[in-house]
């Protein structure tokens, strides 16, 4: 594979702040995820997200399910090993979008009327390590060190 290509998607800032980013921010994915696809914290798993996608007009509601909790828990996993966090933080920020403008929005900014407010802030945390990249606890750092010709860092 081109060498250049991973350098680009795994490069990151220098710092340890994507951590403090990465690890909470990849639990509640992986959480959400695990509630749609397992039906583990109390989820509904597959068939109860999938019918209630089907409710509200996302179509077809199984394969909203599964690509939702693919999505929040895949990626989260990756958020939490520090692996391809561009990408996933990518399609992980477009999944929230989704989520504001399809569930939310019409119920206001607060929580505690089923508002956006937790999706944005999930939105708005994944927007940072989309740009940011995963920082220096990652692998994400340790593949792009060693995708780099003559062992310079893309950084």
């Amino acid at each position: 594979m081109n060498t250049r290509l991973i350098t680009r998607i795994t490069a990151s800032n220098d710092g340890y702040s994507a951590l403090a980013l990465r690890a909470p921010l990849g639990l509640i994915f992986a959480a959400h995820g695990a509630q749609k696809l397992f039906g583990w914290f109390g989820g509904y798993g597959l068939a109860g997200t999938g019918a209630w996608m089907d409710s509200i007009g996302l179509h077809p509601g199984p394969l909203m399910a599964l690509l939702a909790g693919s999505t929040e828990f895949f990626g989260g996993l990756a958020l939490l090993i520090g692996l391809l966090v561009r990408p996933a933080a990518a399609v992980l920020a477009f999944a929230m979008l989704v989520a504001i403008l399809s569930v939310h929005i019409g119920n206001g900014l607060f929580m505690s009327n089923n508002g956006y407010e937790f999706g944005l802030a999930l939105l708005a945390a994944s927007v940072s390590l989309t740009i940011g990249g995963a920082g220096r606890l990652s692998l994400d750092r340790a593949i792009a060190a060693g995708a780099v010709p003559d062992g310079a860092h893309p950084d």
